[in-house]
C-alpha cells in the first residue's frame, strides 16, 4: 500500500503544470518539476500542502524575453527529463565546450554573443545554477588563452586607456602577463 501511495504522489507531482509568461506576454505551459530548476520560480509556486497547490499556476517573468525563455525551458527540460549536465571543472580544461560538457549542452550553447549574454542574465535572474555555470564557462572558453587585445576584439570592447596608461598598468602589474 505504501509504495502505491508514493507512486501516486510522484506521478501527480510530475504531472503538475505551471504557466510561465515572458516579458513579451507569451506563455508556456511547463511541468512544475522542470520549472522548479529555477529557485525564483520555486519560491513563487505554492507548497504542496497548500490549498491552491493543485491549481494551475501562472508565473510572470518580466525580465526574460520570449526567445531567451524558450532557450531556458529547452535547457531545463533536457536537464530534468533527459540528461543532467556534467559538473564543469574549474579552471576550464579546454576552450572546446564539447570537451567540457556533453555534446547536447555544447551544441545548445552555440549561440551568438547577444543571446549568450541574455542567457547569462536570465540564468542569474531565475537562479538556475547549471545554466549559469554553462553560460559563464562558455564566456570563459572564449577568453581562455587570449591576450587583452584579442579579448577586446572578441567582445567589441573599446580600450579606454591611452597607450601610455596601458604601459604603466603593465609595468605595475607584471603578473598579468604571465601565463
Amino acid at each position: 500500500v505504501g509504495l502505491r501511495f508514493v507512486t501516486r504522489i510522484m506521478a501527480a507531482e510530475s504531472s503538475m503544470m505551471c504557466t510561465i509568461t515572458s516579458m513579451d506576454g507569451d506563455s508556456f505551459e511547463v511541468e512544475a518539476r522542470v520549472a522548479k530548476m529555477s529557485s525564483l520560480v520555486t519560491n513563487m509556486l505554492p507548497d504542496e500542502g497548500e490549498d491552491d497547490a493543485s491549481e494551475p499556476q501562472e508565473i510572470p517573468l518580466p525580465n526574460v524575453k520570449t526567445l531567451i525563455l524558450t532557450k531556458v525551458i529547452e535547457f531545463c527540460k533536457h536537464y530534468q527529463l533527459e540528461e543532467k549536465m556534467n559538473e564543469i571543472d574549474k579552471p576550464l580544461k579546454s576552450t572546446v565546450m564539447s570537451e567540457v560538457v556533453q555534446e547536447w549542452y555544447a551544441n545548445f550553447i552555440q549561440v551568438d554573443q547577444e543571446t549568450l549574454f541574455e542567457l547569462i542574465l536570465a540564468a542569474n535572474y531565475l537562479d538556475i545554477r547549471p545554466l549559469l555555470d554553462l553560460t559563464c564557462a562558455t564566456v570563459g572558453s572564449m577568453i581562455k588563452g587570449k591576450t587583452a587585445e584579442e579579448i577586446r576584439q572578441t567582445f567589441n570592447i573599446v580600450g579606454d586607456f591611452t597607450p601610455e596608461e596601458e604601459a604603466q598598468v603593465r609595468k605595475e602589474n607584471p603578473w598579468c602577463e604571465e601565463s
